[in-house]
């Protein structure tokens, strides 16, 4: 987490924002473009997607210290999303961003060592030779199988420098009908996660005092957010809901801890905001720089 915990620092700036890019977010000059060239195909809406992205990435990178790409939004247009996605990571990376996958991978041990060395590892080729395959500093895994899966992408964590983010409290309505529910030992499915990754953590603490192993809790629910940033000293968050999701600066001030801890995302309030009544569709890169700026002046003036 150091690396990424430096990057926040320089920017002053605990600030994601979410590439989570579908074609409604894409201005209609784009499109437009894009179908000429192309067609009405897979292949036009990921070269949109990567125009979109790359736009917004030479104009946040100054402001922003880390991007998160939701898989699921890349998958939806098939091989040419896949192609989109790794684009786009390589093109923030080769721009100083800290780039993070919202996959929410998990599987039995041998399935999420393929995982692992497709996200954080190395994929081995033929004869001995081994290659890295996607182009991210981090992963978002979901814990709900157990620790045997975790410390598996956590052997390569170590190794190839990288960090996950484990599942703890999402941001979801409906979230409470599992994590909220209670053990034997009267915690809650959610806390004893929390537990877990906790102890797990403390195993590659860094200059920073946290782990290689970090968790999702939304700020979406504040009480939540601000018992576990009480009891995991050593676990950095990952905090989507601020924006979209209602959740405000205040909300998610309960994360951090002596100005670090956590760092907030911001998906669709950045993306849309050339959206907004009197901006124009050519300025949507621009208008997200601003967003940006404001969601950065808002949570930092509260930590």
């Amino acid at each position: 987490m150091d690396e990424l915990i430096y990057k926040i620092k320089n920017l002053n700036s605990p600030i994601v924002v979410g590439l989570d890019t579908r074609l409604c977010h894409i201005p209609n000059y784009i499109q437009n473009e894009v179908i000429k060239k192309y067609g009405n195909t897979q292949k036009a809406a990921a070269e949109a997607i990567v125009f979109f992205n790359k736009k917004i990435l030479d104009e946040i990178k100054n402001v922003v210290p880390a991007i998160k790409l939701q898989l699921a939004c890349y998958e939806a247009y098939g091989a040419q999303g896949i192609m989109a996605l790794c684009e786009t990571a390589k093109y923030a990376k080769e721009n100083g961003f800290y780039v993070i996958f919202d996959g929410k991978r998990n599987d039995i041990q041998s399935s999420m060592q393929a995982y692992s060395d497709a996200y954080l590892g190395e994929t081995e080729l033929f004869k001995g030779k081994k290659e890295k395959v996607f182009c991210c500093d981090s992963l978002t895994v979901n814990g709900y199988l157990g620790t045997d899966s975790i410390k598996v992408v956590l052997k390569d964590c170590i190794k190839f420098n990288k960090t996950i983010f484990v599942l703890l409290k999402t941001s979801n309505p409906s979230s409470y009908e599992i994590q909220d529910e209670k053990n034997k030992e009267g915690k809650t499915i959610y806390q004893k996660m929390g537990q877990l990754c906790e102890q797990l953590a403390k195993e590659t603490v860094g200059e920073f005092g946290y782990g290689k192993i970090g968790a999702v809790v939304g700020a979406t629910h504040k009480k939540e957010l601000k018992q576990l940033r009480e009891n995991f000293l050593n676990t950095f968050f990952l905090v989507p809901g601020y924006g979209a999701q209602k959740a405000t600066a205040d909300d998610v001030s309960v994360a951090f801890k002596n100005g670090i801890g956590a760092i907030i995302n911001s998906s669709r309030k950045v993306l849309t905001a050339w959206q907004k009544e009197g901006e124009k569709e050519e300025n949507f890169a621009v208008a997200a720089k601003k967003e940006a700026e404001e969601m950065r002046r808002e949570i930092v003036s509260k930590i």
